[in-house]
């Protein structure tokens, strides 16, 4: 795990934002940093090559998987983990608070 993902994994485990997250967990032939099952919420975080074009592309891919697998995903960079992790976890909360039909109708958070 990266160091962003550590800092992240800190928060998230052991229900400390009210449901159970795994990390690294697979969904058909992709992994995922974290995952609620109960919400059907990954969580990835992006280094700096998610934002080149190559990578980006194939994220849009993945992110088209996981939905229609009903799974919403929602990306945070290092940059937001490393600066305003109060923010990130608000952005999770306000995820795991919204009615899963309206994430999946929405762009990713």
């Amino acid at each position: 795990m990266t160091p962003q993902e550590i800092m992240m994994w800190s928060k998230l485990k052991g229900k400390q934002l009210g449901i159970k997250f795994r990390r690294q967990f697979g969904v058909g032939s992709y992994i995922l940093d974290f995952y609620c099952p109960e919400k059907r919420l990954a969580i990835e975080i992006d280094g700096f090559q998610h934002f080149q074009p190559e990578h980006y592309q194939h994220d849009q891919k993945r992110d088209m998987f996981l939905k229609s697998q009903n799974i919403h995903t929602v990306r945070f960079s290092n940059a937001e983990i490393n600066t305003n992790m109060i923010g990130v976890l608000m952005r999770i909360q306000e995820a795991i608070n919204t009615p899963q039909s309206r994430l999946l109708d929405s762009s990713p958070i």
